[in-house]
Parts: structure tokens; C-alpha cells; sequence
């Protein structure tokens, strides 16, 4: 069976009162729509139709070309918004799946279930079903004397006795193709002058068509975010799901209820996380880490065996064997080898610290390029900036940086030299050579000393 994947994103989503539209409000990290084209994605193998309306440039620039697109030019409806893709998907597949953008937490494999469950019945249409004492807006199914789905009744035309009906339609549908098209220009408008998709049901069961319910397994799946409180309940959700899976992975994590992983994050195995700790964007973690707890780590590669501890890391790379603060922070291109040890409140931009480098703490690298087995004293500052321009500074192996060392860049500072505590260097350094003062000056080769 082919199927054709079409998912509705073109509402104004007004209840969210933003000016984002609604669809690209983020969920751990990634707008909401993403997890409903990825669903729909897996479970037709297909690239899924979006339709869109409200926000469609914004839209069209998160997604590019992951998706086709269709635009809905007048918010007409549910039905009104699938019969946008009709000139393009007609002929196309045996069966079109047709989700909302606004349903994140609905999985892949809840869908695959669905396409399953429509192959193996000669109706046309085949749905998803919740049920739940909480009806959050959604229609209600009306069952025949013999169970048979009859009709949808949405909640503002219901009665006191539909209203008391406990199955609900999330919105989730598979339709025979061919049937789909043609029926879609039978739906009657609406008071309000728009077309709906839940009529499609009432038109097949007056052909004396079947229509299929499947019940959904997991009534939180079909929440829909209509507010930013149904935003922060789908949020909590898919955290709890994403820290389950790593768990199960084998990641300890001490608190889950604190630990919040965006959907991009890979986690090597018997790697800690204590409370507390972020871990976001495209961020990697190597294997037997412990992270936290207060620690915020942003697209950003750790190696092995690497103790991170209350610190912000930003797009920087990390590698095996690192300690990193307390109160460490790494900007954008910070780069430390094997080995590396930062002490707290230290901070490094767009530098590289070599194998075995130590930074004491209260110290600053940035635009710096540092050797093996370097040792950088407490406060000690690399002075890049002009007011006008960023300079480089250079520290060759093996070389001993006293406590508060000011570094005024550009500078080259020789292998094994060193410089005593509160220097000012202002000028490079020969290796083996000890500078001390201000500004600092040479007064011995350390190889002639020994």
C-alpha cells in the first residue's frame, strides 16, 4: 500500500497569543511541527505535505526542503485545507494518512499501527480514537446500535448526551485515496462557512461504508497544543520520554523529573547526569561522564570519561578526559584536548588548550592557541581585544604562566618559558626563557639555570 502523508499547519493558532505562529513554538529544542512531519515521515516513508496558511514563510524557512508544501490561502476548514493537495496528490498513492502539526507527541509507530489496521479493512476511512474524561475540544464519536462509527459530532453542536461521551476524535485519519478526493467535495458547508474534515465520516456511513476506530494505546499521544499551558504539558511529556529512552540506554540519571535532554542529544553509556543539567541543540556525550549537577551544555562534543561540573558549554569541542570546573564557562570555538583541566570560574573563546594543559582558576583564554602540558596560573588573562581588533595569542609546550599573568595580544610565548606571577607581557617570549615584571623583561635562560 502507498501511502501520501498530509499534515495540516496552516491554523493562526490564536490561543497561543504570540506572534510566532503556533506550529513553530519549540518542544526540547525543536518546533513543535518537527515531531508530526517526523512521525508521519517514518510511518508513510514518504515526505509528508504540509499544509500551510498563517506564517507560512516562517514556516517554509524552519523545514526547507524536508517537506512539499501546499498553501490554504482562506482558513476554510479542515476539509477545505486536504483538498489543497489534491492536485497534487491524486493518482499518487493507495491511501493518504492526515495528521495535525499541532499534535507532537503522536509516535511514529502509533501511525504505523493505524496504516495496518486501514489495509486490513475494505472501508474507507480508518481512525484513531481517545478515550478521556477530559475532552479538551475534541468531537465525539457516535457509535451505531451495533458499534459501527456513525457520525462526529464536534463539541460546540453536541448535546447534553453526546457531550457525556467519553470517545473522542483526536483528529487522526487514514482515507482511501480515491474515495477521499471525490468525497471531499460533498462536505457540506458549515454554519460558519467553512468545510470539515469530521464530516467525511457522516458522508461514509450514509454510503453504508464502513468506518474503522482504532483505539489509541496512550491517550497522551493525542494532545493537542492549542495554549501554552497544553505547550508546557506536551513539553513535560516528551522530556519524560527522552530521558526514559536514555535510561534505558544506559545513562544514570539522578533526578529525571530535573534533567532536561533535547530530541537532538546523543548520551554515551554509564555517563551521569545529576540534576539540573541541560543538555541541548546537537550536543554529544561521550561514554562513563558525569555532568552536573547546574550545568547548561550547548551543540557541543565531550569525550569519555569527562567531569563537568556547574558550567556552561557553548559550540565548543571537549575531548576525553577533561575536568571542567566548577563554574567553568566555554564560548563558541573553545576547543580542549586530552586530558585538559579548568579550574572554576575559568572561561576559554575560540581557543585551543593541548594535551594535558591545566588553567587555574579565574583565568580567561581567548584567540589562543595553547601547547602540551601547559600550565596557566590563577588569573591569568589574555588581553585580545584593542577596542578594535581581536589578536592571537601563541603558548608553546611545557611553558609555566604565573598567577595573574596579563598576556597583552599579539604574542608567541617560546617552549618551556615562564613568566612570573603578575607579569604584564607585552612583548614575545623566547622559549626557555623566564620574563617577570612590568612590563615584563627577560632575566635568565632556564636552560642555563639548571
Amino acid at each position: 500500500m502507498k501511502v501520501a502523508s498530509i499534515i495540516l499547519a496552516a491554523g493562526q493558532g490564536t490561543r497561543m497569543r504570540s506572534s510566532l505562529p503556533k506550529v513553530l513554538h519549540p518542544i526540547l529544542g525543536r518546533p513543535m511541527a518537527w515531531y508530526a512531519v517526523d512521525a508521519a515521515r517514518q510511518a508513510a516513508q514518504s515526505q509528508p505535505m504540509l499544509v500551510v496558511g498563517h506564517g507560512a514563510d516562517a514556516v517554509r524557512q524552519a523545514f526547507g526542503d524536508a517537506v512539499h508544501y501546499v498553501v490554504q490561502e482562506n482558513q476554510l476548514g479542515t476539509g477545505h485545507a486536504v483538498m489543497q493537495a489534491e492536485s497534487l496528490l491524486r493518482g499518487q498513492a493507495d491511501a493518504v494518512l492526515v495528521t495535525y502539526a499541532d499534535m507532537p507527541l503522536v509516535t511514529a509507530a502509533t501511525l504505523h499501527r493505524l496504516l495496518q489496521a486501514h489495509a486490513a479493512q475494505p472501508g474507507p476511512i480508518t481512525m484513531l480514537t481517545v478515550m478521556a474524561d477530559d475532552p479538551r475540544g475534541f468531537g465525539r464519536i457516535v457509535r451505531n446500535a451495533v458499534g459501527g462509527v456513525q457520525a462526529i459530532v464536534e463539541e460546540a453542536q453536541a448535546t447534553l448526551e453526546q457531550l457525556a461521551i467519553r470517545e473522542l476524535n483526536p483528529g487522526v485519519y487514514c482515507f482511501q485515496a480515491d474515495w477521499l478526493w471525490d468525497a471531499l467535495h460533498r462536505i457540506p458547508i458549515s454554519p460558519k462557512g467553512e468545510y470539515y474534515l469530521t464530516d467525511l465520516v457522516g458522508l461514509a456511513a450514509a454510503d453504508h461504508l464502513p468506518v474503522q476506530a482504532i483505539l489509541a494505546e496512550d491517550a497522551a499521544e493525542m494532545l493537542g497544543v492549542n495554549t501554552r499551558v497544553h505547550l508546557a504539558e506536551a513539553t513535560a511529556i516528551m522530556r519524560r520520554r527522552i530521558n526514559q529512552r536514555w535510561m534505558l540506554d544506559g545513562v544514570t540519571m539522578i533526578d529525571p523529573a530535573s534533567t532536561y535532554i533535547e530530541s537532538g542529544v546523543t548520551i554515551g553509556r554509564d555517563t551521569v547526569l545529576w540534576p539540573n543539567t541541560y543538555l541541548h541543540g546537537s550536543t554529544q556525550i561521550g561514554e562513563e561522564c558525569t555532568i552536573g549537577p547546574d550545568t547548561i551544555i550547548r551543540d557541543t562534543r565531550v569525550g569519555s570519561r569527562c567531569e563537568i561540573l556547574a558550567a556552561v558549554l557553548e559550540k565548543a569541542v571537549v575531548e576525553d578526559g577533561v575536568e571542567i570546573g566548577p563554574f567553568g564557562h566555554l564560548r563558541k570555538g573553545a576547543h580542549l584536548a586530552e586530558g585538559v583541566h579548568m579550574g572554576n570560574f575559568g572561561e576559554v573563546k575560540n581557543s585551543y588548550l593541548g594535551p594535558g594543559s591545566k588553567m587555574g582558576h579565574f583565568s580567561y583564554l581567548g584567540d589562543a592557541t595553547i601547547g602540551v602540558d601547559v600550565n596557566i596560573g590563577a588569573g591569568t588573562i589574555t588581553c585580545n581585544y584593542d577596542g578594535q581588533h581581536k589578536h592571537p595569542t601563541e603558548i608553546g609546550d611545557h611553558v609555566f604562566i604565573g598567577s595573574d599573568t596579563m598576556l597583552v595580544a599579539p604574542l608567541k610565548i617560546g617552549a618551556g618559558a615562564r613568566t612570573g606571577a603578575g607579569a604584564v607581557v607585552t612583548k614575545d617570549i623566547p622559549p626557555n626563557t623566564l620574563v617577570v615584571g612590568v612590563p615584563a623583561r627577560p632575566i635568565r635562560k632556564l636552560d642555563e639555570a639548571k
